[in-house]
């Protein structure tokens, strides 16, 4: 007959040479499994939801950032224009948007650059004395040494342009004969001398004082700044190009005209605001899809979006539904994007009438372009960027449910890994009960077998005693 030392021993494997601690590790296992299931499942879906929702701001950051980058350029503000390029011609400076326009401007005078010509003589290699010259200039004196190896007009201009003092020598030979010629920087500050130091009789016939004498070099043109008036502000310059007058455009001085008004303007950058428009509504609806599809109710947990149901991106969707709505601009005949064809589908996304489109900014270009782009934004005339960029900052602002919604994510991420822990812990202590008690078993399961073992011999004992 079976005992219930035995069968006890026989489960437990006492004696068999089953590993109890193994018994033990399974039995944790079968404990901690279905826990740590839910639990990892849980962390999966909310990674998956933390991962979408980072990467829904991150678009809509892209897609506004993109688009203020975009209409900052000159391209969608207008060209700078002049209504008499032979006067004055204008360009747009990078960097920045053209502003100050429309602009009168008067060109009173050109700036000029000194210039100095000498007596002619035979040749080039004609010689020109010995001795030693001072150029002086704005920046300072420079010695000009003329000896035998550069006695010569030829050695004498290659001498006073080894100095890169602000001031070219040329040799010009035409049928009267060699010159040296002479010419400075732009400028009234940029006038210049040439004196004598130890020069022979001949070699003064190069030098200039600051006014003319006969026998030395002869001023041709003074050194002049460029004077100008705009919107009757008058302003004297160095050089005929001027990018200081008004933000980031050049004006190029082409001719003086006392009494003559030009105007500066900005033509209107309509086929580039088309193209804009055009661009404007499939970027939108690029990101749009993408909200819907992360957003999506499917039947069951495999066809749902990431973000089905959350409440920040339900917020960015109804918010950025209403951009084709939204005055852009406070008064003018063209004020929101439906004035321009684009109205918005079922599924959130634009439609644009480019029939619609067309006729607007042929009708009223200007105004196309500052309801899209005004040259002076604010919270009443925002433009298209100002509009993006408001919505943009109501959904991830501090209070928008789309912050709320990385608060709720980012909050649940650390729960759950407390609850792995949580976990960790639990297990490590259940182990070590489970450990501890069979231990214990183990003992006095040893001890029942011992007291077995006494108790069969003495029965065999009596057994063989009585036969």
């Amino acid at each position: 007959m079976t005992s219930i030392g035995s069968s006890i021993s026989a489960s437990l494997g006492i004696g068999s040479g089953i590993d109890t601690s193994a018994l033990v590790k399974n039995l944790v296992a079968a404990v901690r499994e279905p826990k740590e299931t839910v639990i990892t499942g849980r962390q999966t879906t909310n990674n998956a939801r933390v991962s979408a929702l980072a990467s829904a701001s991150s678009s809509l950051d892209t897609f506004s950032n993109a688009l203020t980058s975009l209409l900052s350029g000159t391209g969608f503000s207008g060209t700078p224009t002049s209504n008499d390029p032979t006067i004055v011609n204008v360009a747009a400076l990078p960097g920045g948007t053209p502003k100050g326009l429309p602009a009168q401007i008067e060109v009173k005078q050109l700036a000029f650059a000194q210039t100095l010509e000498s007596t002619a003589l035979a040749s080039k290699t004609t010689a020109v004395g010995l001795g030693t010259l001072t150029l002086t200039t704005a920046s300072g004196s420079s010695t000009i040494t003329i000896d035998s190896t550069n006695n010569t007009l030829e050695g004498l201009a290659a001498a006073i342009n080894g100095k890169n003092a602000g001031v070219t020598a040329t040799v010009v030979t035409d049928n009267q004969g060699a010159r040296l010629v002479m010419k400075g920087e732009t400028g009234e500050a940029n006038a210049f001398t040439l004196t004598a130091g130890t020069a022979d009789a001949d070699l003064q016939r190069f030098t200039f004082t600051g006014t003319n004498t006969p026998g030395s070099l002869q001023k041709k043109q003074s050194a002049q700044d460029s004077i100008i008036a705009i919107d009757n502000v008058e302003m004297h310059n160095s050089t005929n190009t001027i990018d200081t007058a008004l933000p980031y455009v050049r004006i190029d001085l082409n001719k003086a005209a006392p009494g003559t008004v030009v105007t500066l303007a900005s033509n209107e950058p309509t086929s580039t605001m088309r193209d804009l428009v055009v661009e404007f509504v499939d970027a939108y609806n690029t990101l749009r899809k993408a909200l819907n599809s992360v957003s999506a109710t499917g039947t069951d947990a495999s066809t749902a979006g990431a973000l089905a149901g959350d409440a920040g991106i339900r917020d960015m969707k109804t918010q950025l539904a209403r951009l084709s709505s939204t005055n852009l601009i406070d008064s003018g005949p063209v004020r929101t994007l439906a004035d321009l064809g684009i109205s918005t589908n079922r599924d959130g996304t634009l439609a644009l009438d480019t029939t619609k489109l067309d006729a607007a900014i042929a009708a009223n270009p200007a105004a196309v372009t500052q309801m899209l782009n005004p040259s002076v934004a604010s919270d009443t005339n925002p433009g298209l960027a100002g509009a993006m960029k408001k919505v943009r900052d109501s959904i991830q602002g501090e209070g928008g449910a789309l912050a709320a919604s990385q608060r709720k994510y980012k909050a649940l991420q650390t729960e759950l890994t407390d609850q792995l822990e949580k976990l960790d812990k639990d297990m490590t202590d259940y182990q070590e009960r489970m450990t501890t008690i069979y231990a214990k078993m183990e003992a006095q399961l040893t001890a029942m077998k011992a007291t077995q073992s006494y108790l069969e011999q003495q029965v065999a004992v009596w057994t063989n005693s009585n036969s």
